[in-house]
């Protein structure tokens, strides 16, 4: 264990009611909503031949101070210019995640200055960022490897390949959000995951992987969807909108099966559907800490995950500066309790539609109008964000265009 509870006086878990307590405390920390940040992470190619693979090494030298330990251990990690860290996935996807911040023209302005050093870096060494939300080009194959990759490779290869998709191929844009005033919550909480259908259908980017069509609008969340649905299913559900935020959290995190249990002889592997309550029960032979709770949280990957903020994970990576809309129009509908029930309410018929964006995305019609009544919706909501001018009419013309396109797709 990396962390034991006599070494290092970490709280042990007795029971499944400590567990509850623990994550009533760290899970939604309530206040007003004031920050926002944001997570972009791309799959990344070689510049003259984006169909070949690329390794471990060569990310290293491209991203020199700024490479996480994950990749050299012996590396500084570095922070970018303007304070976004990086990190390497399992199949060398490359993400920066932004200090959050209050003013969203400013979170822009960083992240985009972050983007734009390390596609920099990048270019330095012949590579260059990936525009879809999977590989369009290689098959899945791993560039890191470290306890935690391969005890997740052990656990979803029991249930077939799209494991090894999820970490080697995806990339996602991910959004994250305060999580509002306690009386605020609930409301916020439903937004988020009800207009993640048609969000995620206008946003699609992932239908070509590994040289082919794969029929999906978004392959990257059918990957996810297939691994797991305990650790990767909505946590939310339109039928249940009066359940508390935190007792479903709850709930989801003790029933989740673990996909790592961290011990000193680096097999991480746990024996197979045992849950965290199973463990708190005494299904393993030492105790749980809150530490092994915490990490059991961050290999839960629904669309929207509590971390004391909501994290948003439903987007798929967007081509070069797209990024910024998808973050607009969230920002926009999550701007007043007057756009919060307009959007709940003009996403009432297609919160559960998960299946079927990532299928058709907006082809299909009834997600295709609740993303036309969206994109009305932030448009008119855009001005609160109080957006430099140039910005302001970027974001405008370019929400206009998703706007006809989603109107376009009903015809």
């Amino acid at each position: 264990m990396v962390m034991s509870p006599e070494v290092g006086r970490v709280p042990v878990l007795r029971d499944r009611a400590a567990a509850a307590r623990h994550l009533a405390r760290i899970c939604f920390k309530t206040g007003p909503p004031t920050y926002t940040g944001v997570e972009l992470e791309w799959t990344v190619h070689e510049t003259v031949d984006p169909s070949r693979p690329i390794d471990a090494a060569r990310l290293r030298a491209a991203l020199g101070p700024h490479s996480p330990t994950t990749l050299d251990p012996t590396s500084p990690a570095r922070r970018l210019l303007r304070g976004s860290t990086t990190t390497v996935e399992p199949g060398g996807q490359l993400e920066i995640s932004s200090p959050p911040r209050a003013s969203v023209a400013a979170l822009i302005e960083a992240t985009q200055a972050d983007m734009d050093q390390v596609s920099r870096l990048l270019d330095a060494a012949g590579l260059t960022l990936g525009r879809t939300g999977i590989d369009p080009y290689r098959r899945p194959r791993p560039v890191l490897d470290t306890p935690r990759y391969r005890a997740m490779r052990r656990v979803f290869d029991r249930d077939g390949p799209a494991g090894r998709t999820m970490m080697y191929s995806t990339a996602g844009l991910q959004v994250c959000l305060d999580a509002g005033q306690p009386e605020q919550l609930a409301a916020r909480w439903a937004l988020v995951h009800a207009v993640g259908p048609p969000l995620l259908a206008a946003f699609a980017t992932a239908g070509r992987n590994a040289g082919r069509d794969t029929g999906w609008a978004s392959a990257r969340m059918v990957a996810w969807w297939r691994i797991d649905p305990a650790r990767t299913a909505p946590v939310w559900q339109p039928d249940l909108v009066d359940t508390d935020p935190v007792a479903a959290w709850t709930a989801y995190v003790l029933a989740a099966p673990l996909l790592c249990v961290r011990r000193d002889d680096g097999e991480w592997t746990p024996p197979p559907d045992v849950t965290f309550a199973d463990w708190v029960d005494g299904a393993l032979p030492r105790p749980p800490d809150v530490d092994d709770l915490e990490y059991h949280l961050s290999t839960l990957f629904p669309p929207v995950r509590p971390r004391g903020y909501l994290e948003l994970r439903y987007l798929d990576a967007q081509p070069g500066r797209d990024w910024i809309q998808p973050l607009a129009v969230l920002e926009a509908l999550l701007s007043g309790p007057d756009t919060v029930a307009a959007a709940t309410a003009a996403t009432a018929s297609v919160a559960d539609r998960w299946q079927a964006a990532a299928r058709r995305g907006l082809r299909d019609p009834t997600l295709s109008r609740a993303a036309v009544d969206l994109f009305d919706l932030a448009r008119t909501a855009l001005p609160r964000l109080d957006l430099p001018p140039a910005l302001y009419d970027e974001i405008d013309q370019g929400l206009r265009r998703r706007r006809d396109a989603a109107e376009r797709s009903q015809r």
